[in-house]
């Protein structure tokens, strides 16, 4: 039995992390579905944008991975980078799409939980004040529609980077957006909050950095294991990384792992050729 959660939100979870700054996570028993197939994981797992990269769903995977050793995890991918809570609105494109991922999941999973990951493109002073009040409407229909009354929400806060660079005035009201997701994972059952706390960001001052996103990712897993919310870093957040690159691979995911490298032009074709005899 895969053990599927859905990805929803903006850019931050798709994922803008650069590829090169951080270690590869690849896993055989860690799945993304694809064209409505579960596949073995690679980054970028929610290409939803030329620039799509590293995002927080692979470390929380691998997270997930230490503690059910025998068992596979599967992410759905359906975040939409620069959306609004309008955008998300539940009779729109965005959310039909996101359910009918889900239901097809559902064939071949169960799902577990909502990651969710937005609220950038609402952090103004006209819309940040109604977060609550939208935001509530789509949590509901997640429920309702994939008929799970009590699915988990993890929710992430905003980066406390959003007040500098050249689109700070775009995030004015950031800090009214985090009240509004803290308070609404408070005050509704099932759902979770995470801080963004101490999370760096790349140059653009609006994207998390592939370093944070990894430690985003083992903040995620900890309120959805624990069914609580997290409100300041793990103090073991960088060991849990540590451990998640040490990972031993099994033969068939080198092999697997060699094969992306070499059809995606990383590798020529007489050094894939003598790291293959090696392997078989």
């Amino acid at each position: 039995m895969v053990h599927s959660f859905l990805l929803v939100g903006q850019s931050n979870m798709a994922g803008r992390g650069f590829l090169k700054d951080v270690d590869i996570i690849y896993d055989e028993h860690i799945k993304m579905l694809r064209n409505g197939r579960w596949q073995t994981m690679v980054e970028p797992v929610n290409f939803d944008r030329p620039n799509a990269g590293i995002g927080l769903s692979a470390s929380f995977a691998a997270a997930w991975r230490i503690k059910n050793v025998a068992e596979e995890i599967g992410l759905i991918p359906c975040a939409d980078g620069g959306t609004s809570l309008d955008d998300w609105a539940t009779d729109g494109m965005l959310f039909q799409h996101a359910i009918a991922q889900a239901k097809l999941a559902q064939k071949s999973s169960k799902l577990e939980a909502v990651l969710w990951h937005q609220g950038e493109n609402d952090a103004n002073a006209t819309s940040a004040h109604l977060y609550h009040e939208k935001f509530s409407l789509i949590v509901q229909a997640f429920r309702t529609e994939l008929n799970e009354p009590n699915l988990p929400v993890i929710i992430g806060g905003l980066g406390d980077f959003l007040d500098k660079g050249s689109y700070a005035e775009h995030f004015s009201a950031y800090p009214v957006v985090n009240d509004a997701l803290l308070n609404f994972a408070k005050t509704i059952p099932n759902c979770y909050f995470v801080t963004a706390s101490g999370l760096t960001s790349n140059p653009d001052y609006i994207h998390i950095d592939a370093t944070s996103l990894r430690k985003f990712g083992v903040r995620y897993f900890e309120a959805f294991d624990k069914r609580q919310h997290i409100l300041k870093p793990l103090v073991e957040e960088d060991q849990t990384i540590e451990k998640i690159y040490q990972r031993e691979l099994t033969n068939s995911e080198k092999i697997g792992l060699l094969n992306v490298k070499f059809f995606s032009g990383a590798l020529s074709e007489n050094d894939y050729n003598a790291e293959l005899v090696k392997l078989m």
